[in-house]
């Protein structure tokens, strides 16, 4: 093997990312027009939730002024504790359980949600001390959360998310309509 085969057409290898992981998205989330989450799923199942890169906080030049993982009063997401094989005793989160609030400078405030069932293995402490990293490096270091869905569910999960292809269109669909004069 002369490693030609891991080559694109373009003459690059391509990432880790596009090597190992499945894109699925959520399109607008919670009524809100355009904030799009981006869900890495790995083989073994365990998902990575990012923002998609049409989501409001990675367009304009926005700023990061703080990064809260705390939900509620009694709700921490940084409290989160897994052990064991199993990963026993992590938070079970919903579709739509709210993950963290990121603030911009401009004061808009974004919540970003699971967008699957599973349970919470970790939460990204590093945004926390570098929230750059979420503008930089979205699907890298600058990840929201890691998930892992039940076993007999890590089929279904994406049934309510979107392809790639599919996404990708909707993202067209909005750009060709928000080109349209009114």
């Amino acid at each position: 093997m002369d490693g030609s085969e891991l080559i694109t057409t373009e003459g690059n290898a391509p990432s880790v990312i596009d090597r190992y992981y499945t894109r699925w998205y959520r399109a607008d989330m919670k009524e809100k027009p355009c904030e799009d989450h981006c869900i890495l799923q790995h083989s073994n199942r365990i998902c990575v939730v990012t923002l998609a890169e049409t989501h409001p906080i990675l367009q304009d030049g926005r700023t990061i002024k703080t990064i809260n993982y705390q939900i509620s009063n009694g709700c921490s997401r940084l409290n989160n504790k897994v052990s064991g094989k199993s990963k026993r005793g992590g938070q079970f989160l919903t579709d739509f359980a709210p993950l963290c609030r990121i603030t911009c400078t401009d004061e808009t405030e974004y919540t970003i949600y699971s967008c699957i069932r599973g349970r919470l293995l970790e939460v990204n402490e590093n945004i926390l001390e570098r929230p750059a990293l979420l503008l930089e490096k979205p699907f890298t270091e600058g990840y929201i959360a890691v998930i892992l869905p039940k076993f007999e569910e890590s089929k279904s999960i994406t049934e309510n998310l979107l392809s790639r292809q599919e996404f990708e269109a909707i993202v067209s669909k909005r750009n060709t309509a928000s080109s349209q004069p009114s």
